[in-house]
């Protein structure tokens, strides 16, 4: 049995008080910076208020229309879509790069990850959250459908 897949070797040590001493004093001094530098910047700070800085857009162009989104919702839907199933990418690369360590056990894993992701997949398809056309479109058009079976097994 080589070192590398020696199971006395993979199991962890048990952290002991020096570990935890270190992480605490480390999360208190990152705790301790971030409010000096919160509590500096609002005591420092320009305090100003006028009319002008209360208005919702500062940059010296007034609005002129409503900002609602414009452009097809869904379209956004697929992108935060794919970002999501995108993140696949990165498990799954890093499972093939230790693949010799994992042995079997990984791939049986990696393949339950993807298994679950498919899943997530099917229910976004089955729930129509991929249908680009709104759902009134999508329900406008069934009526018609089921209208004109209707009209042509009647005739």
């Amino acid at each position: 049995m080589s070192p590398a897949t020696d199971p006395s070797q993979l199991m962890a040590t048990p952290p002991n008080f020096e570990s935890y001493l270190a992480l605490g004093i480390y999360s208190g001094i990152a705790i301790f910076l971030v409010a000096v530098l919160l509590l500096l910047s609002w005591g420092l700070g320009h305090k100003t208020r006028s009319r002008q800085k209360q208005e919702p857009y500062e940059s010296g162009i007034l609005p002129l229309d409503n900002a609602r989104l414009k452009g097809p919702v869904p379209f956004y839907l697929v992108a935060i879509f794919f970002v999501i199933f995108d993140v696949e990418v990165l498990f799954v690369a890093s499972w093939a790069v230790a693949y010799e360590r994992l042995g079997w056990s990984g791939y049986a894993h990696v393949c339950f990850f993807i298994f679950i992701l498919f899943l997530g997949l099917v229910h976004i398809w089955k729930t129509g959250g991929l249908d680009w056309e709104p759902r009134a479109q999508r329900e406008r058009r069934r009526v018609q459908n089921d209208q004109r079976r209707t009209q042509g097994s009647a005739s």
